[in-house]
């Protein structure tokens, strides 16, 4: 995976754990990078008109565990969608210095960054279910359980905030990149009402994504 990524290991992060459970090996792992001069990303740069794009289909991850540990008794061909992403933000810094914001859409998945983006940014954001690359297998899973695959993390998936003007040609910068070919404009952010997320649905309503209270799934670390 280091090797792919193009970086080397050479430290890393410490974990907290139960009074007498540390008896096994702990590895320590730390990144550093290099932030390009003229680039100013932060989640409190959004301004009405840009677009939101994602880089593929979200919720796989999520998913992919939530059979894997059985709560469903389901044969499907879902994986994690781990997998590097400097590569792809390379690729968009190239076409789009002016990025406003970007973050990986981990733990809480796409609803959650994009709640905090709309908070800190005090924007509204419009989702629009159409546009969301969401696999049939995915939905199905959360259909089920009663899940949102906004929520489900991902471990292979970014999303970004552009100029609306630029999102056309980031999009198309995307799709050349192998972490990006299901890239998708998903949502633009609009003046009101601020710090809210909003999702267009396909029957033409609107509804409000709100930050996820706990988890719906167990954490995995």
């Amino acid at each position: 995976a280091a090797d792919v990524a193009g970086v080397k290991i050479v430290t890393g992060d410490t974990k907290v754990v139960h009074r007498g459970a540390a008896d096994k090996l702990f590895i320590n792992t730390a990144g550093v990078g290099v932030i390009r001069s003229g680039v100013s990303i932060s989640a409190q740069n959004l301004q009405p008109g840009d677009a939101v794009i994602v880089n593929g289909y979200v919720g796989d991850h999520g998913a992919a565990i939530t059979v894997a540990r059985g709560y469903l008794d389901l044969e499907t061909e879902l994986k994690s969608d781990t997998q590097p992403l400097n590569g792809l933000v390379d690729v968009i810094l190239d076409v789009c210095p002016e990025v406003r914001a970007m973050r990986d859409a981990t733990r809480g998945g796409v609803a959650t960054v994009l709640n905090e983006f709309a908070m800190s940014s005090e924007v509204g954001i419009r989702l629009f279910e159409s546009s969301l690359p969401v696999r049939e297998e995915v939905q199905g899973v959360c259909e089920i359980l009663g899940l949102d695959p906004l929520y489900f993390a991902n471990e292979g998936k970014l999303v970004t905030v552009v100029p609306g003007e630029k999102a056309e040609t980031v999009l198309a910068a995307m799709k050349s990149h192998p972490a990006g070919i299901d890239a998708a404009i998903v949502g633009e952010v609009i003046a009101s009402p601020p710090g809210i997320l909003l999702l267009e649905t396909t029957f033409g309503t609107e509804r409000i994504v709100d930050m996820l209270v706990g988890d719906q799934l167990p954490r995995i670390c």
